[in-house]
């Protein structure tokens, strides 16, 4: 059975995004991202050599496996399109989220962008019909986070959480949980610099818990 799974990084105080695409906010994304990109299995999704062959590399792959189609913000894809470039990273239909409707865009590599305007909830269900056995993911950004929280359409939020507080941004993506949604961690594991991933799954309530986020509390 599919399942509709939020996955994001964020800072320590909640914070998962700039407040605008100038400089300084791209600066942002990438300390939020920053852990990835030395990754070998995620290099090589980016077409790039090299990297770490690391524990954190191999859960990356089994990651990017699971899923199928992709439910993005516009925010997000603004932000992204003009340097995911012609073979984007995706390799799946990506369903942009919005109010502003366009046609359809298809890119090399499988990735296609199709542009909702009924919704979180129909770019899920557009999404889910195309998912096969996989699942589907909700990468971002803070917007389509919290949309989907309220919207009750999440099965699991696996959040990466790194060690820095910001005190300014976009944030929080995780403002869909209330205080006594969460539990116990379903699963947590180190990331690199000292940051935490921590996985919840859905069940007749949410089973996990992220003690390193105040926004979680």
């Amino acid at each position: 059975m599919t399942k509709i799974v939020l996955a994001m990084s964020m800072f320590f105080d909640g914070v998962a995004g700039p407040e605008s695409a100038d400089p300084d906010g791209m600066a942002l994304f990438t300390a939020i991202l920053g852990w990835q990109f030395p990754l070998a299995t995620w290099r090589e999704q980016q077409g790039q050599p090299g990297g770490e062959d690391s524990v954190d590399s191999r859960v990356w792959a089994s990651n990017f496996a699971r899923f199928g189609p992709q439910v993005i913000g516009r925010r997000m894809f603004d932000y992204g399109y003009p340097n995911w470039g012609e073979n984007p990273p995706f390799h799946a239909p990506v369903f942009v989220v919005t109010h502003r409707g366009q046609e359809p865009i298809s890119k090399s590599g499988g990735t296609s962008y199709t542009f909702v305007t009924g919704g979180i909830e129909d770019g899920v269900e557009q999404a889910r019909a195309l998912a096969g056995s996989r699942d589907v993911l909700l990468a971002g950004g803070v917007s389509i986070a919290q949309q989907a929280l309220a919207a009750g359409v999440v099965d699991e939020v696996v959040l990466h959480v790194v060690p820095m507080v910001l005190g300014s941004g976009d944030g929080s993506a995780s403002s869909g949980f209330t205080r006594t949604d969460l539990a116990a961690p379903a699963d947590r594991r180190r990331i690199p610099g000292g940051g935490l991933g921590c996985r919840w799954r859905r069940g007749e309530s949410w089973a996990g818990t992220c003690l390193s986020s105040p926004a979680l509390r």
